[in-house]
């Protein structure tokens, strides 16, 4: 019971962290790390124990996964060439030259060691990010690190992976470690590709048989990151990877006929998810500090002395890793512009000026990846042989991602003094004109459609009454192609007539929700009429979207 108590209760902290974190004006994970070590003092005294593989199985791959459902693919492949060279390039350039750093700094660290802790210390998190600018951060900049943290994620974990593996049995082979790494991320990818088209494949055969529960279609979604991840690592190829190329499969797939209830509750049910896992690692952190001091200054005499060292050492570590990252930034971006412009290719979609680079270089804050890596170094490199500074390390990098997370605090927002995040004009048209060829078609299907296609021949009542909703249909779409017109006039006057027809259909909505109160008060109605009318006025409200 005592493992339950303590879920519901990190759980409930994970909620109520949210409403303060509207309060105070600092980042969610920031609060949550806080809430964790006040949870740990000794007064209050809450432990977790962690098991490194769980931690690992239990909270990277629905989050890898659900980062590749929701990443824009269309925006990734347009932006591969800067991601690529964040997501890989970086990475190795960052375990190469932070490795090196970290053994130096800390000779009781062995080289393979400081190579896989650089190698975790890669990973960035932009969903950290996105929660410090408020989404005032210019696009395709969220975009770069929304790609690079996708795909980071992978490198650097199984780059971490490697250089443990190294650590562990003391061998290591560049052209074997290359080779390897390809046909591991290669299975990866095709693993993941391959069982979500499959699991579209059954739901799709379920749906034409006429089995389209939503909560049974949600359920696979669910088991399916973890399916993807255990097959690869079977087969011994990349789980993370085979996530991650889950999650970007699915998307596609998610737009499977019939299935509009199943991708509404999909969509909520992955947000609570989502919401509940990255609340939870950011809380385990700030219940594991504690017990990270105190084993990192558990063999020294003096307490505070030690641990001013030890802070020293992860601000030092934190300055090399920054460094790496505007350097690689800033010479990269410059060489990627010159070769485009050679090519005769149009440049970069944001011109790479200091402040741009200084933002992508702030903005790799780490995060989730970061300390679910970490945590999962195991306790012994063999049998009865205890694995060398295990505790330095989740010390170290607790340390840089509280460190990435404060940085970003204050220097993101004085980076964006004075940036207004323009609106993306190709998107707003790309979306005019999705409505309005939609809105053609429906005007198109409901002028051929035969009223007495059914065979049931029509009276005259009846056909006019089925001649008038036709109407009525026809001109709610020929009401929306007005609001594309290309006049400004005219489209001003079609959002004031909307805005207005929003209020009215609203005020009824709600004089229809009092009125089901009503009823429901005098015991007119029962529960299930309840339940059921209510959720389709809630579903037209929220289809409303945001009225003035």
């Amino acid at each position: 019971m005592q493992s339950a108590y303590t879920v519901l209760i990190l759980l409930m902290l994970v909620s109520v962290s949210k409403l303060v974190g509207r309060m105070i004006p600092l980042p969610l994970p920031l609060v949550q790390i806080a809430a964790g070590a006040l949870l740990a003092w000794p007064t209050l005294g809450l432990h977790v124990a962690l098991d490194p593989e769980l931690f690992l199985f239990l909270f990277l791959p629905p989050l890898l996964f659900s980062d590749g459902w929701r990443m824009p693919k269309r925006d990734l492949w347009r932006l591969r060439g800067p991601i690529l060279t964040l997501a890989v390039g970086l990475v190795l350039f960052t375990v190469v030259g932070a490795g090196y750093f970290i053994h130096w700094i800390l000779p009781s660290i062995p080289l393979p060691v400081a190579f896989a802790l650089a190698a975790v210390l890669s990973p960035t998190d932009a969903v950290a990010v996105s929660a410090i600018t408020q989404d005032r951060l210019p696009t395709p900049l969220m975009h770069m690190l929304q790609g690079e943290a996708l795909m980071n994620d992978a490198s650097g974990l199984v780059t971490f992976k490697f250089a443990l593996a190294a650590a562990i049995t003391g061998v290591f082979s560049l052209a074997e470690a290359s080779l390897t790494f390809v046909l591991v991320a290669v299975g990866g990818l095709a693993i993941g590709v391959a069982q979500s088209w499959l699991v579209g494949r059954l739901r799709a055969w379920m749906i034409a048989r006429g089995w389209d529960d939503p909560a049974t279609h949600v359920v696979f979604m669910l088991l399916l990151p973890f399916a993807a991840y255990v097959l690869a690592e079977r087969l011994g190829a990349s789980g993370i990877l085979s996530a991650v190329a889950a999650g970007m499969m699915q998307s596609w797939l998610d737009l499977l006929p019939r299935q509009t209830s199943t991708r509404l509750l999909n969509r909520s049910v992955w947000s609570l998810l989502e919401f509940a896992f990255n609340g939870l690692i950011f809380l385990l952190l700030g219940l594991q500090l504690p017990d990270i001091i105190k084993a990192v200054t558990s063999h020294e005499a003096s307490l505070w002395p030690t641990l001013l060292w030890r802070c020293l050492d992860v601000v030092a570590i934190f300055a090399v890793l920054l460094a790496l990252r505007f350097i690689w930034v800033q010479s990269i971006w410059r060489l990627i512009g010159v070769i485009r412009r050679w090519r005769g290719k149009e440049d970069l979609v944001l011109v790479p000026n200091a402040r741009s680079c200084w933002l992508l270089t702030v903005g790799g804050v780490r995060g989730a990846v970061t300390l679910a890596g970490v945590m999962s170094v195991p306790l012994l490199i063999s049998a009865g042989k205890d694995f060398p500074e295990r505790d330095l390390l989740i010390f170290i990098a607790a340390g840089v991602i509280l460190l990435s997370l404060v940085a970003a605090c204050i220097a993101l927002p004085l980076l964006l003094r004075g940036v207004t995040k323009s609106p993306d004009d190709a998107l707003r048209q790309e979306a005019q004109e999705a409505w309005r060829r939609t809105a053609e078609a429906a005007i198109h299907a409901l002028e051929a459609e035969d009223l007495a296609e059914a065979g049931t021949p029509l009276d005259a009542s009846q056909a006019a009454l089925a001649a008038e909703l036709k109407a009525r249909l026809m001109a709610e779409y020929r009401h929306q192609l007005d609001t594309f017109n290309d006049s400004a006039e005219a489209q001003a006057l079609a959002a004031q007539m909307d805005q207005l027809e929003r209020r009215l259909r609203l005020r009824a909505l709600r004089a229809q929700r009092l009125e089901l109160y009503n009823l429901h008060r005098q015991h007119q109605i029962g529960d299930d009429v309840v339940r059921q009318v209510l959720g389709e006025l809630d579903m037209s409200e929220a289809n409303l979207g945001p009225v003035k």
